[in-house]
């Protein structure tokens, strides 16, 4: 996906210059199994540093069909690439961008007041018997004060109480000293585009060609460019890669 290597770019990159950060892990790990403890959360803490993340699961992990073999279960990335496959794909599209907003958002911020503020989404998950269910996740942010750059990232995951097939998923920046909204992700695609310009745009933000997208869709690839130009019109942006970001960031100033 572009926008994973986007991210990946923000996320790791930086952190291969300057001066090392000297936050102990174990600290973090702690915070991170405490909400798996309590909250019986899905928990993955991720060290930018590192690259490198450790995964706390509970019984919430069983029944959203994740079997972890160790505890925690320590992975060469910051990617759960085992959750985030179970996530649907239209929002986990939509959490890749909402975590790009989320960085961009606490990097203007000041260092002081950076952790008053964390993400909340909710989302649709496959559970055990393949069947979606929606999830809440939740996601920290850790800045360095050795070095002001983003160290760890916190995630967590539940199962939402409320499972009325009348309910959507949403996506939020919340201030939590105050008890606020920050930043709403309050954008329908599906009031803007067509269905088939909705697939077709799923597929670019997957990093797909246009010949590729013309053969999972059994369309033309001239079709498929059409469409292409369709979503680029409606979103008002300049290339097919910026409308999936233009899509969900156009709805708040504040970035």
């Amino acid at each position: 996906m572009e926008i994973v290597k986007k991210l990946n770019q923000v996320l790791l990159q930086k952190q291969n210059s300057g001066k090392k950060c000297l936050m102990d892990p174990e600290v973090y790990k702690a915070i991170a199994e405490a909400y798996t403890k309590t909250e019986k959360s899905v928990a993955v803490l991720s060290d930018m540093q590192l690259n490198k993340s450790y995964i706390f699961s509970s019984g919430t992990a069983l029944e959203l069909g994740l079997n972890f073999p160790q505890y925690p279960t320590i992975i060469d990335s910051i990617w759960e690439e085992e959750i985030l496959k179970k996530i649907h794909p239209d929002d986990k599209l939509k959490k890749y961008v909402h975590e790009l907003r989320f960085f961009t958002f606490s990097e203007s911020m000041e260092p002081d007041h950076r952790s008053d503020f964390s993400v909340f989404s909710r989302l649709r998950m496959r559970d055990k018997n393949d069947t979606y269910k929606f999830v809440t996740h939740r996601m920290f942010y850790f800045f360095s004060p050795f070095n002001g750059m983003l160290r760890f990232a916190l995630c967590l995951y539940n199962i939402d109480f409320d499972q009325q097939h009348f309910s959507s998923s949403s996506f939020f920046i919340i201030n939590s000293v105050k008890g606020e909204i920050a930043i709403e992700d309050k954008m329908n695609y599906n009031n803007i585009l067509s269905q088939r310009e909705m697939e077709v745009l799923k597929y670019v933000g997957e990093g797909f060609t246009s010949k590729e997208i013309a053969g999972i869709l059994s369309i033309s690839a001239n079709t498929v460019n059409r469409h292409r130009q369709n979503i680029l019109e409606k979103l008002n942006v300049k290339n097919s890669v910026s409308a999936f970001n233009e899509s969900i960031i156009k709805s708040s100033d504040k970035i």
